[in-house]
């Protein structure tokens, strides 16, 4: 590795590549691609019966299109300079994409949690997304646009000042970080009390009935329904290359539980339409239940712009080394697996996990959030890139935050721009669209 002064003299430099100042710039090319095309063509992938389940969910409102808009943004982002400093992208970073999980110790942790979309690319795309998502976000809460601006504003400079003192650690402590552990009020601190009570029992309760002293899941399709046989036979067998990607420690947990039954689920908004799967696992007793989900993963919607980047042999493997590269602490079952050739990720379903809610938002929490989900992007690109060039282009004062804020401003309005042309997509017909039925859900 380069000495630190040459590291620092590089990041410096790269302001001469894109200037601070225009990391704001955001207009639309007269070649962008119809985003209501572009939406069509991710949906040639995915299921047909399930995509106007995920149309429906899009139509809600600006914020839940552009979280199922991810290829869109991938592409206008590619559409302008960078800097040339690369990280581990989460690619799809934004407020819902960040949330409270249990680390294998135990111990609750806050961090990046969705990575579907992650690969290495430029760190400026993951911030953009990100403070544009926090405009998005407040103004579906309520919150005023002046406040919404200042959060994104917020978020920056807490990235800026967090990168500074990471570019200052050694690799391992910076290893060891954890953000937002000892937070003890606010909307991170209210997501990590709601998490204490999502127990792998509760998740049971939510998602079964009763089958004599076991439980089966409940059928309710198409969100959650059983599958043949055959499928179900597959779906297990699928875990024994499954067991290979994990230590001989998590092989020893896998190994105490054996599979009960497999169901179909639709979870999300971006990864509806994709096969998924869970296994209801059984320990020793009824009381130790283990759910099990085998989710489809797609090539990254970053990889067509990013051609000089690693090609990803398997697509399950890209998300969970992506997750393990980023994340402070990990799924103590995360892993990877083959089912009828296409790439899976596997992971725990449910363990303590919960995310920040849009009425923590409403209730003045939008800046106290922003500033820790600022440092947590922050400590996951410090783990994956180059801490001190990234930080010495950054600078210490408030250029860039301004800059990013405006561009988060300016790309929220042509999200709800893309928003209202979807809409229409689906009032003529274009778009087949059923409505979110998320919220009549059994509780």
């Amino acid at each position: 590795m380069k000495p630190r002064a040459e590291r620092q003299a590089d990041g410096v430099d790269r302001r001469r590549v894109v200037r601070r100042v225009d990391q704001a710039e955001w207009a639309p090319a007269r070649t962008r691609a119809d985003p209501v095309a572009l939406i069509e063509k991710t949906n040639a992938e995915r299921l047909p019966k399930l995509v106007p389940i995920k149309m429906g969910r899009m139509a809600t409102s600006p914020f839940s299109f552009f979280r199922g808009a991810a290829p869109v943004m991938a592409a206008d982002l590619a559409a302008l300079p960078t800097t040339g400093l690369r990280v581990q992208l989460c690619g799809d970073a934004h407020v819902q994409n960040i949330g409270a999980f249990a680390a294998p110790d135990g111990h609750l942790v806050f961090d990046l949690n969705d990575f579907d979309e992650t690969i290495p690319g430029p760190w400026e795309w993951d911030l953009k997304r990100l403070a544009a998502s926090f405009v998005l976000a407040g103004r579906e809460a309520g919150v005023p646009d002046g406040t919404c601006s200042d959060a994104a504003r917020a978020l920056v400079a807490s990235y800026r000042e967090a990168m500074a003192r990471f570019a200052d650690m050694t690799m391992m402590d910076l290893l060891r970080v954890e953000v937002a552990r000892h937070v003890r009020r606010g909307p991170v601190h209210d997501a990590l009390v709601k998490a204490e009570r999502v127990t792998p029992l509760r998740a049971l309760e939510r998602l079964t009935v009763a089958a004599g002293d076991r439980r089966l899941f409940h059928d309710e399709p198409p969100l959650l329904e059983h599958v043949p046989d055959s499928t179900a036979g597959a779906v297990i067998a699928a875990l024994r290359e499954y067991r290979e990607t994990l230590g001989p420690d998590r092989q020893l947990l896998l190994d105490s539980y054996e599979p009960h039954d497999v169901a179909f689920k639709v979870v999300g908004t971006g990864s509806v339409g994709t096969h998924d799967y869970v296994v209801l696992c059984y320990g020793a007793d009824p009381a130790d239940p283990l759910i099990v989900q085998v989710k489809e993963e797609l090539v990254s919607c970053y990889a067509a712009f990013l051609p000089e980047g690693p090609a990803f042999a398997h697509q399950g493997r890209r998300v969970a080394e992506g997750q393990h590269r980023m994340q402070s602490a990990c799924d103590a079952l995360l892993g990877w697996t083959t089912l009828e050739g296409r790439d899976y990720l596997v992971r725990q379903l449910s363990d303590h996990k919960a995310r920040v809610d849009t009425e923590h938002l409403r209730r003045g929490g939008l800046l106290a959030y922003a500033t820790v989900a600022g440092e947590i992007l922050g400590k996951g690109h410090a783990r994956t890139g180059d801490s001190v060039a990234i930080a010495a282009y950054c600078g210490r004062t408030g250029k860039l935050d301004k800059a990013i804020a405006r561009f988060a401003t300016a790309y929220a309005e042509q999200t709800e721009a893309d928003h209202a042309r979807f809409v229409e997509a689906v009032r003529s017909g274009r778009i087949p669209a059923l409505p979110d039925r998320r919220h009549t859900q059994r509780p």
